[in-house]
């Protein structure tokens, strides 16, 4: 317990999968999380689904994270509610679009928006007031596809991609100004969240995951918990040494 004791962290995307799973794990481990999305009613059922945590450890705001504006807003009422800012997790992320020929140039758009100028506005905003604080960590969920690419998935790949290297360049900027604070990536193969509803969908559940476990040489995909430690440790002062680089959450993926 208490690995993050007293940290405050931003979490996007957190109304489900990835980043609420971090969030709970987070709060379990003693930051205090503000919790971000774009789904207005999830975020109202907050209270509920924490209902183990004490609501002064948690705040629920709507963000949209494609918008400059919004991400302003974001950092500055939470330096001013919290009194300051160590963690930002850059968890918000969307699954579209197909092979390069076939991809819409607006869904290619609308991925990247989504899922790497996101990462891009996050940074810009919470570098210089995380700095102020020290013992900072910025984690940015990117994806395997980001290291491995996939024939059918132009847009994600890139965007993903994108976060990896993004990553790395903040984390240099923040060791060259001296600011005292962290940027890595997290990079996780096929994980049981609602990004891979339209799989199952498409499959049936119990086809959908089969089918995706067959592709990772453990023969199964991940779980929220397999990110969430990871999340924790990049949050926690055990990888104070630790930036500019990734943790590949792939069961093996990769290494073929």
């Amino acid at each position: 317990m208490g690995r993050v004791q007293d940290k405050v962290a931003i979490i996007t995307g957190a109304a489900s999968g990835l980043g609420f799973a971090a969030a709970r794990l987070l709060l379990k481990e003693g930051a205090k999380v503000v919790i971000t999305d774009v789904n207005r009613e999830v975020l109202d059922s907050m209270p509920d689904r924490l209902n183990d945590f004490s609501q002064s450890q948690f705040q629920t705001l709507f963000h949209d994270v494609t918008q400059e504006d919004s991400w302003v807003e974001l950092i500055n009422k939470t330096e001013n509610d919290q009194g300051k800012i160590n963690i930002l997790v850059n968890s918000a992320g969307i699954s579209l679009g197909a092979d390069v020929v076939s991809t819409d140039f607006d869904i290619w758009k609308k991925v990247h928006h989504v899922n790497l100028d996101s990462v891009f506005l996050g940074c810009k905003y919470a570098v210089p007031i995380m700095g102020k604080y020290g013992h900072g960590s910025i984690i940015n969920i990117s994806s395997i596809s980001g290291i491995v690419a996939g024939w059918n998935t132009a847009a994600y790949n890139s965007s993903k991609a994108g976060v990896r290297h993004l990553s790395k360049s903040v984390a240099l900027f923040c060791a060259k100004k001296g600011y005292d604070v962290r940027c890595n990536s997290i990079h996780p193969a096929f994980v049981n969240t609602p990004i891979l509803d339209p799989i199952k969908q498409a499959f049936g559940e119990a086809e959908a995951i089969a089918k995706l476990s067959r592709q990772i040489p453990m023969n199964r995909i991940g779980d929220t918990d397999d990110v969430s430690y990871a999340v924790l440790y990049l949050a926690s002062e055990e990888s104070k040494f630790m930036t500019g680089s990734e943790i590949v959450l792939d069961g093996g993926l990769s290494a073929m």
